[in-house]
Parts: structure tokens; C-alpha cells; sequence
């Protein structure tokens, strides 16, 4: 006999963020410092519990506003690119790529273990970090959890992720 499938999606005002970032690309090409208002999207995907929902859609909304407030008005560096070295010293971090080299204050700063600050790559932190805050709360029937940063109006990155993956 087939299963339903079901799912729930949130968007909400919210689920945004100002921080600042740049990438790299090619190899060698680095971007300006800059910075987006991002916007967040959060599906779960996973049978009905008792009450006939997948998941609490208050609870959902309230732990991803929990991970972006950490990104909110910081800069977003990634600590496990092979090029890009991330130092922390007293109350300083220093950041160098190739030539370049920016100074941040520590409280300033969101240092992610990701290897760029791309869209796709924050998104799958964020999951990461919704699964591993979340899963004794919301159990461990939910199946699947698809995030997507928006970064530019319409320019979405996502990842979709496993909720019981280790």
C-alpha cells in the first residue's frame, strides 16, 4: 500500500538575516567584502504524528530564528577553506587570503565550519544545526529537511539533508 507523503514548508519574516561575507572562486578570484539580507526557507518532510501534523510549525519557526539570530549583523567566515586562513588573537580576528588581509573584532564574527560562505554551504549549516538542536525535541520520525538561503532576492541556495544522519 502507497504512503502519503507530507510536508510542511516555512517562510516568515522573520527568517532573515544581515551578515557580511565574501567567497572565492576559480582558485584564486576573491570577492569584495559585501553583504545580503538573506531570507530563509525550511520544508520538513515526514509521516503525521497523533495530532496529524509533521511537526510543531511554532517550534520549527522558533529554532530556525534562534540559528539566524546568530548570523544576524556578523560577519560570516568559513573556517575550512584551503586557502583562507582564520586566526583568532585576543580580541581580534585576522583573516588572509593570498595579498589580503581584514581585521574583525571577535564578537563581530560567526566562524563556520564550512569551506566557502556560499548560499548552499550556510544552508547546510543551518540544517545542521536545526537537526542537532532540535532532534530530541521533534524526535526522530521527521525523515527529510530541505533548507534554502536567499541571498539576493530570488537567488536561492539549498540543501537537503537526512534528519537521522550522523
Amino acid at each position: 500500500m502507497e504512503q502519503n507523503q507530507f510536508r510542511v514548508s516555512l517562510q516568515k519574516e522573520q527568517l532573515v538575516f544581515s551578515s557580511a561575507h565574501f567567497i572565492t572562486f576559480n582558485g584564486n578570484i576573491c570577492e569584495t567584502l559585501h553583504g545580503h539580507n538573506y531570507g530563509l526557507r525550511c520544508e520538513v518532510i515526514g509521516p503525521l504524528d497523533e495530532n496529524g501534523y509533521v511537526v510543531d510549525f511554532i517550534a520549527l519557526r522558533d529554532a530556525l530564528a534562534e540559528i539566524v539570530g546568530r548570523l544576524d549583523h556578523h560577519m560570516l567566515l568559513p573556517t575550512e577553506h584551503p586557502t583562507i586562513q582564520v586566526c583568532q588573537t585576543g580580541e581580534e580576528i585576522e583573516v588572509r587570503f593570498e595579498s589580503k588581509r581584514w581585521i574583525f573584532p571577535v564578537d563581530d564574527c560567526v566562524l563556520l565550519p564550512i569551506q566557502n560562505t556560499t548560499a548552499e554551504l550556510i544552508a547546510e549549516w543551518i540544517g545542521k544545526q536545526l537537526i542537532a538542536t532540535t532532534r530530541d525535541k521533534l524526535g526522530d520520525n521527521l525523515e527529510t529537511i530541505i533548507v534554502a538561503v536567499d541571498e539576493n532576492n530570488g537567488q536561492w541556495g539549498e540543501c537537503e539533508l537526512g534528519w537521522n544522519q550522523s
